[in-house]
């Protein structure tokens, strides 16, 4: 089971949390100038890779929030952990954080 670390929260089982899928999805718009391919293309199309992914998960019970989670999708390992207006952290910036708390995306 993943310890996930909500960043409202604190650390929690993962059955508290239901992922949302894949994140930093932009809706096509303006919505009277998308076309029928674009709109498919947001509605069904995503990336399923096989190592880092950036994901959106929610805490059902917890806080009730959304938040984005960049994990390995072989190892399960989460590299960060951070809020939905955020972008993912530089590899660089969370080898600081590691190297001072021992955990993947603390602050």
């Amino acid at each position: 089971m993943l310890l996930i670390e909500c960043p409202h929260c604190g650390p929690c089982a993962e059955i508290e949390f239901r992922c949302g899928g894949e994140g930093h999805i932009q809706r096509p718009g303006p919505h009277d100038r998308v076309s029928d391919t674009a709109w498919a293309d947001y509605l069904f199309y995503r990336e399923n890779p096989k190592g880092e992914h950036r994901e959106r998960w929610f805490h059902a019970a917890g806080c009730r929030r959304w938040f984005n989670v960049a994990r390995d999708t072989v190892t399960h390992r989460i590299r960060a952990v951070y809020a939905m207006a955020d972008s993912c952290p530089p590899d660089d910036a969370l080898a600081v954080q590691v190297s001072a708390t021992g955990k993947a995306g603390a602050a």
